[in-house]
């Protein structure tokens, strides 16, 4: 069994990696009502579309992406694995079935998931999906450093991308930095759109940088007082 450690880290972070974005539209209306579909939170639609086509042309490589990513939102890992492994067996070098088996390995093995991001890396070195979900590889092999310059890298190629910089707040947090971690995620988590998850990304940081009473209140309005003693719990585990 893996250790709360690395389960809560991959709760954190991959949970920055989203679904969305592991390929680039293409063109073909199926596949972009399927990409939209997985954009909004319905995988199970996008797995319709995707089936579809599928039944009509078996080694689309792009459709068979499209379904792997249905089938990891939806949990289904072993289906999104075959999915990604047919795609890749018509088409070597796609970058969306690297990146979602990559997505899929980082919980069990985060070197191996690393490789994959860096192969996207050597034919799209500014692949801004490839380069957050890489820095997250590395910080759950504790590769702290290698992780920050990375989300950096892909901030630099896209200031707007928000997933990269909660990221960089968060392993900066884990190794050292939790005060600047703070500064870092306070404008984004006090934003009007600001989700749960990025409240409770920045209780993650002020946990860390020892004010566990404002990262209790946050949490607080979200989670039941149990929920937040655990987190608080798993959270104090999380630094250098």
């Amino acid at each position: 069994m893996m250790r709360i450690v690395p389960i809560v880290l991959v709760s954190l972070l991959a949970a920055c990696a989203g679904h969305d974005g592991s390929q680039v539209g293409n063109g073909l209306p199926g596949l972009d009502i399927a990409r939209a579909a997985l954009s909004g939170g319905s995988p199970d639609i996008a797995l319709n579309v995707t089936n579809a086509i599928l039944a009509k042309e078996p080694g689309n490589a792009p459709a068979l992406v499209s379904q792997g990513d249905a089938f990891s939102a939806l949990g289904r890992s072993d289906d999104a694995q075959a999915s990604y492994a047919k795609a890749l067996a018509g088409d070597p070098e796609s970058v969306g079935a690297l990146i979602g088996l990559g997505r899929l390995r980082l919980s069990s093995d985060p070197a191996q998931a690393q490789l994959l991001f860096l192969k996207v890396l050597q034919h799209e070195p500014s692949n801004t999906v490839a380069l957050n979900d890489l820095g997250i590889a590395y910080d759950l092999q504790n590769r702290h450093a290698n992780a920050q310059t990375v989300y950096r890298q892909a901030l630099g190629a896209d200031p707007t991308m928000r997933a990269a910089g909660v990221n960089l707040a968060l392993s900066m947090a884990m190794s050292g930095q939790a005060s600047a971690a703070v500064q870092l995620l306070k404008p984004l988590a006090s934003a009007p759109d600001a989700s749960r998850r990025l409240r409770h990304d920045l209780a993650v940081a002020l946990a860390m940088a020892g004010d566990k009473q404002e990262a209790a209140r946050i949490l607080g309005a979200d989670l039941t007082p149990e929920q937040v003693d655990r987190a608080l719990l798993a959270y104090g585990e999380l630094g250098p």
